[in-house]
């Protein structure tokens, strides 16, 4: 099975919606279509990865220096995939409903697929340097699609978002040089992710750390981990809403895949520390983010706080060890599936009330049936409420870390959980339950029962149900397939 193959429907997309139409389905259908390409792809990827076929890029021997799969990459092709395809759909009623010019509508859709052509590029590529470069190619595309609506607000979060991911990039380039002179120095062979986990208990431990930290630094500000966090909540609020679905969803999830990466390696260097630095920043997020999100005003930044908080869990499920590995890439899948549908909920909200101002929604599931159980249904969901995904692979790292006789890692991570369980659920339970104070009504007329209901376009509700699935489903019962693929995949993260 050739693996650039996958690669190429969001490149072939990304030319025929930009070709002129005056079929409002063009761009749209197009896009869809592109995405459910790569799903069929991608799942085609997984499926053999998980029975233990090993795929090749099919292009000769050399091609295995550039693109190569295994368990952990698959998985972040099949969730990129996934996300993009319900993304893609709920687009559909999504940016008809701002009625737009067909120009502005093949713009939107030319970026889209560019940026679904980055992110999957990600896990495929196989050398370090040519990752950072696809990396790269994410903040452009991405930056492009969050100043779409090009307001004064967009504008600025998708500039503050450029300059700090440039200078992340910039650290990052710099890590990824020093880590090529360490694997030099053993006179290895080619600079890609298996060679430099051969060459690793021969590196210079020096320059290897030094290689590491400045690398997590670097990617950490795009994955938004504290305190280079600060243009994530701005970007993802800012974008519409299928965009801020992948923003969140998936792409910081692929840019971390890249740091796990190297976990497997510095566990190879003698004397790193590279498990203490994941969970120092990781718990350094995860309580950051709880405690912002007991004041956050805006519900879009609410969620984007919330993956600041779940970027946090990872890394410190990966700084626990071994034995949470599997409970950090369960918390992959269920925070790449939650995160979109929590978007896809905040943007039914929005078209349904007009604003993204937590206190002047109340009472929603009154005005949008639809939109009010989404968001309820979100917020229980992406604080790990029983018996959905997030509470699944929580459950495993909290217990990993005990059973470790990790105590107050274990216990401050539980309590940040909890305190960013109640800092959701107070705000989403006043805007679905909650009726409008009397001072309000004077200030900001309440969008609540008096109002007629409001109908979601078809696409969005389609896109909702379908991304509901995987987040009820994957608490509750987990496929013998994925689950094999779930294994490889914390098999690959190390010891």
């Amino acid at each position: 099975m050739n693996l650039i193959a996958v690669l190429l429907p969001p490149l072939i997309a990304a030319a025929l919606t930009g070709i002129p139409s005056k079929k409002s389905w063009w761009a749209p259908g197009v896009s869809v279509l592109s995405c459910l390409v790569v799903l069929l792809l991608a799942g085609r990827m997984a499926w053999r990865i998980a029975l233990g076929s090993s795929l090749t890029a099919a292009l000769g021997a050399g091609w295995s220096n550039w693109v190569a799969i295994d368990g952990l990459s698959a998985l972040i092709l099949l969730l990129i995939a996934l996300v993009a395809s319900t993304a893609a759909v709920y687009s559909v009623g999504y940016m008809a409903h701002g009625q737009l010019t067909q120009g502005k509508l093949r713009l939107y859709h030319v970026n889209y697929n560019l940026f679904i052509f980055s992110m999957l590029a990600i896990p495929l590529l196989a050398e370090p340097t040519l990752v950072w470069i696809v990396v790269e190619l994410t903040t452009l595309c991405s930056a492009l699609l969050v100043s779409f609506e090009n307001t004064r607000e967009a504008l600025e979060a998708a500039w503050k978002y450029v300059v700090l991911s440039l200078m992340g990039a910039g650290f990052a380039l710099f890590g990824f040089l020093v880590l090529f002179a360490a694997m030099h120095a053993t006179g290895s062979g080619p600079y890609t992710w298996s060679a430099l986990l051969a060459a690793a208990p021969t590196m210079p431990p020096l320059l290897t750390q030094t290689a590491f930290l400045v690398i997590l630094i670097g990617l950490g500000t795009k994955v938004g981990l504290v305190p280079m966090h600060t243009w994530l909540p701005d970007a993802h609020s800012q974008a519409p809403s299928p965009v801020c679905a992948l923003l969140s969803g998936i792409e910081t999830t692929s840019i971390l895949y890249v740091i796990l990466r190297l976990f497997p390696v510095m566990q190879r260097v003698p004397g790193a520390h590279a498990q203490i630095w994941a969970l120092v920043l990781g718990l350094i997020s995860v309580g950051t983010a709880a405690f912002l999100l007991l004041q956050v005003t805006d519900y879009k930044r609410l969620l984007a706080f919330s993956t600041v908080e779940h970027m946090g869990i990872i890394l410190t499920a990966v700084g626990l060890g071994a034995s949470a590995h599997y409970g950090a890439v369960q918390q992959i899948v269920s925070h790449s599936v939650t995160k979109s549908f929590c978007f896809f909920a905040a943007g039914a909200t929005l078209l349904g009330v007009g604003t993204r101002q937590i206190s002047a929604v109340r009472g929603l599931i009154r005005r949008a049936p639809i939109a009010g159980a989404a968001l309820l249904l979100g917020g229980l969901a992406i604080t790990g409420a029983p018996p959905l995904a997030v509470f699944l692979s929580e459950f495993a790292i909290l217990r990993a870390g005990l059973v470790q006789s990790q105590y107050l890692v274990s216990g401050l991570l539980a309590l940040f959980i909890v305190i960013a369980f109640f800092g959701v659920m107070v705000h989403v339970n006043r805007m679905v339950f909650g009726t409008a104070q009397a001072n309000q009504a004077q200030e900001d007329p309440p969008h609540e029962v008096e109002a007629p209901r409001f109908r979601l376009p078809f696409s969005c509700t389609l896109a909702l149900i379908v991304a509901a699935v995987p987040v009820i489903v994957l608490g509750l019962y987990i496929p013998a397939p994925l689950q094999e693929l779930l294994k490889q995949a914390a098999a690959a993260l190390g010891r």
